[in-house]
């Protein structure tokens, strides 16, 4: 059996842009087109779910995209709003003035 992929892409442009206009008080899933293909999976196949494990892992890949570049992006915007510079912000480490090379 084939891998099913996923439609869309948690990290675009367009998803970054609906999820940072919404409401806060609105729940967004930019993987929403998967977890309803698994669903109809399981009515097409009367609740088997051994005939959908193509489509459940199709879903877990994309949240795990999307909550890792939620991570990062939160940890981008943490680390820059201290004062580090994106550099080190994106690698997660920095150099004190006091600091020894080794």
């Amino acid at each position: 059996m084939p891998e099913i992929q996923y439609r869309e892409d948690p990290t675009d442009q367009e998803v970054k842009r609906k999820f940072n206009s919404k409401d806060s008080s609105k729940f967004f899933d930019p993987c929403q087109d998967a977890a309803d293909r698994s669903l109809k999976c399981l009515r097409r196949n009367m609740g088997d779910r051994d005939m959908c494990v193509d489509y459940f892992q199709a879903y877990r890949d994309c949240k795990k995209k999307w909550i890792e570049d939620r991570k990062a992006e939160r940890w981008k915007h943490a680390m820059g709003s201290l004062g580090f510079s994106h550099e080190e912000a994106s690698d997660g480490t920095s150099k004190s003035s006091g600091e020894a090379e080794k």
